[in-house]
């Protein structure tokens, strides 16, 4: 899937002038450690979920970042990426906690269990920025990320989590589904929906994504 959905990024990346350099990082994402690589990088499009970062990964990514380096991902290859490293929660601003799914009793063991139908609400924020200008609420049936965040990130799109009768919270939940986030020099944008490439091709999605991309760069 990482595989499958960054290619959708890349002809849009290289259409813009970007030369793209494409790192395998499942293992470790080890390239974050090099200097001189990181140095020369104008946007990092992160596609990596529920892995680890050695002290000296985080450290090298988040001097680029600072350095005017951008930072940019959707779903948990950005906001559910490394667990063990609260600095890079701290960076990206906000963590995927969970994502309620359907009644029990419509459950079969599967991924398809977490897919419900949700709103994207657009801030007034949203309006005028040149990631979401011209883009009103949608709708989308996948994962609805309940996410944990600050309110240092700078929010464009929430979505609310309802009450349901298997619920165990008792008023709705909003998160924040679309941000942006200045760290020193350089600029991070997250949008949690992007579960799978049928997500990431949603036109509202898809657009997003691509102008988050080019926002983010340095």
């Amino acid at each position: 899937m990482p595989v499958e959905a960054t290619d959708l990024f890349i002809p849009h990346l290289e259409a813009n002038g970007f030369t793209v350099r494409v790192e395998d990082v499942v293992d470790t994402p080890k390239v974050y450690a090099d200097a001189e690589v990181m140095a020369s990088v104008d946007l990092v499009v992160q596609c990596n979920t529920m892995n680890t970062i050695e002290k000296e990964e985080f450290e090298g990514l988040r001097a680029a970042v600072e350095a005017g380096t951008g930072l940019a991902g959707w779903h948990g290859g950005i906001a559910d990426s490394y667990r063990n490293n609260s600095d890079y929660l701290t960076l990206i601003g906000g963590q995927f906690g969970c994502h309620p799914g359907k009644a029990p009793e419509e459950r079969t063991g599967g991924q398809p269990d977490n897919y419900v139908p949700y709103t994207v609400n657009m801030l007034p924020a949203a309006a005028e920025h040149p990631i979401t200008q011209g883009i009103e609420d949608f709708d989308l049936v996948t994962e609805q990320y309940w996410v944990l965040s600050d309110d240092y990130i700078d929010v464009l799109a929430t979505t609310t989590q309802a009450v349901r009768a298997w619920d165990p919270w008792n008023r709705p939940v909003t998160s924040p589904a679309i941000w942006t986030r200045q760290w020193g020099e350089g600029r991070i944008f997250v949008a949690t929906p992007g579960h799978n490439v049928e997500v990431l091709q949603d036109t509202n999605v898809k657009t997003i994504i691509e102008r988050g991309l080019l926002w983010a760069a340095r």
